[in-house]
């Protein structure tokens, strides 16, 4: 099943009276449980793709679809439900509350969805044990290391249960060793069948995965599996 379908998509932008296309006709289907990265240097539009497939932004011409939702002429309120109900964001900078502890950084979708405190606090638990912090719940964030407060962004992506989780250069901040062990956290969750995307300039990072997908000037150069072709042709 088709999570991400995009058809002819653009997106373009005025910046001091300049047209910049930053996506200029992308064509793209990401099934449910693959495991995707999407590269290219600086300019190349990746950034641009990564808002519209995380209901950041809708394009200025094409069709986007995301989990079964037409969002093409999406409104701001319809693309903060989709992107509360069926995605997951971990960010390079991690993006936690500094004044809350880990398990309150955790509940944070929650409190959006609406759900009670009890069961928020149930849940958030729960997910935080998975990804291996359950003696540091009462941490925060200036308490924990680079890596811990990777897992945190982790168990935040994943506590509303996501269909797809979007990591943003998701080991930027990390050294080698941390983020080794965090790709190898992906990795789990795809074999789960967790569909998952990440936005890399990283080709270790993007060598993990089973699909790349180069994005050059706004368009798609080339896709290929990481793990039968090289990344260099």
């Amino acid at each position: 099943m088709a999570l991400v379908l995009l058809e002819d998509v653009k997106k373009y932008y005025t910046l001091g009276g300049q047209e910049i296309r930053a996506l200029d006709g992308i064509d793209l289907r990401i099934d449910e449980g693959e495991f995707v990265a999407i590269i290219g240097p600086s300019g190349s539009g990746k950034s641009t793709l990564m808002h519209l497939l995380g209901c950041l932004d809708t394009p200025t011409s094409g069709s986007m679809q995301i989990c079964g939702h037409d969002l093409s002429h999406a409104t701001s309120d319809q693309l903060s439900i989709v992107r509360n109900r069926e995605i997951g964001f971990v960010f390079q900078s991690f993006n936690l509350l500094p004044r809350l502890n880990v398990v309150e950084n955790v509940e944070v979708p929650l409190i959006y969805s609406g759900m009670g405190a009890r069961k928020r606090r149930e849940k958030a638990e729960a997910v935080v044990k998975r990804v291996g912090l359950e003696t540091r719940m009462k941490n925060r964030p200036t308490q924990l290391s680079g890596g811990q407060c990777q897992r945190v962004a982790i168990a935040r992506a994943l506590v509303n249960d996501p269909r797809i989780l979007f990591g943003d250069e998701p080991t930027g901040n990390l050294d080698s060793h941390t983020g080794e062990l965090i790709l190898h956290m992906f990795t789990e969750l795809q074999d789960a069948g967790r569909t998952v995307v990440l936005v890399t300039h990283d080709p270790e990072v993007a060598a993990v995965t089973h699909r790349v997908i180069e994005i050059r000037d706004g368009r798609i150069l080339r896709e290929y599996d990481p793990r039968t072709t090289p990344a260099k042709a």
